[in-house]
């Protein structure tokens, strides 16, 4: 039976979700025995690198399930998953949801105080972590007990695991949580329908070319990670995971593993642009996977003039140089990007354009009173789906109030064109009023910044309500080869509208270490405006 029959039997299954792909996949007994995920640090007998088939990723769930049943986890125990590997994350979720619990993982980088004031909310059953982690815990009350240390699971017995838990379409089978970048991380609890909806609907279709065999460079506890690996289990891809995602890291995977495909998140595809790709091996890579926000136009050039493709001529089927990139825009709660395009060597459809909205998406742009704008008309990103998150775990008021009329209220600025091509501009709680019926957007201007100013890697602009005031300050991470004492302002304010290059205080350079990140990598700007309101106190 063909790889197709797999992904067919699979989508047409109306009891398969989130929450059994595993077993669902071994009840077709079909290449039980083939290499299909991959870890990159020692896990149990496997070394670093060195896969593992379905057969061994059964075993290796089942030991964790047996163990944990051992514990007294049973199904709805919400169980925290903190740790740093991506194997601990992929591994702790699997036999988790066997067992019908709900493992609620936590991104490594969230600091011990904070992990624990959320772990806290949570009302978890226990916490499962690795050493550093059980360490930032420490001297914290987090309202839940420590478990065995989570590297321990592997040596239960894989024979004494319990029958797999049945799920119904609306059990919940994760907490996975938002970024974090203006407060506390939101949790955000999946259902096991929600979490494949989107796979389910690609099932259907031809797999894309540069799916074979993908390189995950996304952060572990993440809910895109959840749907990577119950892809790679559907469409039997062979999928390897890291468990850190800096750019020099992902280029290092791609010169020794030799994916087709990475997929990943936009602050990944920034650190990349800082390094020289024609001087590394990626001409493998044929494709280039976006979730989350949209990426930047000068960091998508620079990645399709890399890799190489598959395209048909005259003569047939040849490889060609350059890559293609998918891009999109999504979030924990959306479950999955709500839009996609495509970009490849001599497309043209940039200005943060996140293409159109996939087939299972209803969605509509709207204006503060929650009535629907027309073409060109900025407003706030209103959505439905089947892959929505059932909502936002111990926080109901945060659940309904971010629903109008059945779909959910991203806080993602945006508009349609006539085609119904959308583009995203800000982020509600990053964009200034300027009064006069102008807008300031901060990732739009720095899409502007980016294509203007060749010899910038990246760029951060902070924008601050000072009194009647709008204060603006462009940070800016230059190229390697870039003179850090050349005044580009004249440069920086022409690339910007009019209305907000009136508004720009500085131009600075900055180096990476200056700019704040959340736990996912993305750009916490409400720290930054912070400090400007910080200093403005002191003058």
């Amino acid at each position: 039976m063909s790889i197709r029959s797999i992904r067919t039997l699979l989508a047409d299954d109306p009891d398969v979700g989130a929450g059994n792909v595993l077993t669902s996949r071994l009840a077709l007994g079909l290449g039980l025995d083939e290499p299909l995920l991959t870890f990159d640090t020692a896990v149990d007998d496997h070394a670093a690198w060195q896969p593992f088939t379905l057969r061994e990723l059964d075993r290796a769930v089942r030991a964790r399930a047996a163990a944990l049943h051992a514990l007294g986890v049973t199904r709805r125990d919400p169980v925290v998953v903190y740790t740093t590997d991506a194997a601990d994350h992929v591994l702790a979720f699997l036999a988790l949801a066997r067992l019908g619990a709900i493992p609620a993982l936590l991104n490594p980088n969230v600091d011990g105080e904070r992990a624990a004031r959320y772990i806290h909310r949570l009302g978890a059953v226990g916490i499962l972590a690795d050493a550093p982690h059980l360490a930032a815990l420490a001297g914290h009350d987090a309202g839940a007990p420590a478990l065995p240390e989570i590297s321990t699971l592997g040596a239960g017995d894989p024979d004494a695991a319990p029958a797999p838990y049945r799920h119904w379409s609306g059990d919940p089978v994760a907490i996975t949580h938002s970024s974090g970048t203006t407060g506390m991380p939101k949790a955000v609890v999946h259902s096991h329908a929600s979490l494949y909806a989107a796979i389910r609907h690609r099932l259907r279709m031809p797999r894309p070319q540069g799916q074979a065999r993908m390189l995950s460079a996304l952060p572990a506890p993440h809910a895109a990670t959840l749907i990577a690996v119950n892809l790679a289990l559907s469409s039997h891809t062979e999928l390897a995971l890291l468990s850190r995602q800096s750019g020099a890291g992902v280029l290092d995977a791609i010169d020794s593993w030799q994916p087709s495909g990475v997929i990943g998140f936009a602050a990944t595809w920034a650190e990349l642009a800082h390094h020289d790709l024609s001087a590394r091996r990626t001409d493998s890579v044929a494709l280039w996977w976006n979730t989350g926000d949209c990426a930047h136009e000068v960091h998508i050039r620079r990645l399709i003039a890399a890799g190489s493709r598959e395209t048909v001529t005259r003569e047939g089927r040849v490889r060609a140089p350059g890559s293609l990139f998918v891009d999109g825009l999504g979030s924990t709660e959306m479950g999955h990007s709500h839009f996609f395009i495509t970009h490849g060597p001599g497309t043209e459809r940039y200005g943060r354009c996140v293409g159109r909205p996939h087939a299972f998406v209803d969605c509509e742009v709207v204006g503060p009173d929650g009535e629907p704008l027309g073409p060109g008309e900025v407003g706030e990103l209103a959505t439905t789906s089947p892959t929505l998150a059932l909502g936002y775990w111990n926080d109901s008021a945060t659940t309904f109030r971010t629903r109008i009329r059945g779909k959910f209220l991203t806080g993602d600025l945006m508009y349609r064109d006539e085609e119904g091509y959308y583009y995203h501009v800000d982020r509600a709680v990053d964009s200034v009023e300027l009064g006069g019926g102008k807008r300031l957007f901060t990732a739009m201007s720095e899409e502007r910044v980016l294509a203007r100013c060749p010899d910038v890697a990246d760029c951060t602009v902070v924008a601050v309500r000072d009194g009647e005031e709008v204060v603006t300050d462009v940070l800016l991470i230059l190229a390697a080869d870039a003179d850090p004492r050349t005044d580009r302002t004249k440069e920086v304010t022409a690339a910007l509208d009019e209305h907000s290059a009136a508004t720009v205080r500085k131009v600075l350079v900055v180096s990476g270490e200056d700019i704040p990140l959340g736990p996912t990598g993305k750009v916490r700007k409400v720290l930054l405006r912070q400090r400007y309101l910080d200093s403005v106190a002191g003058r």
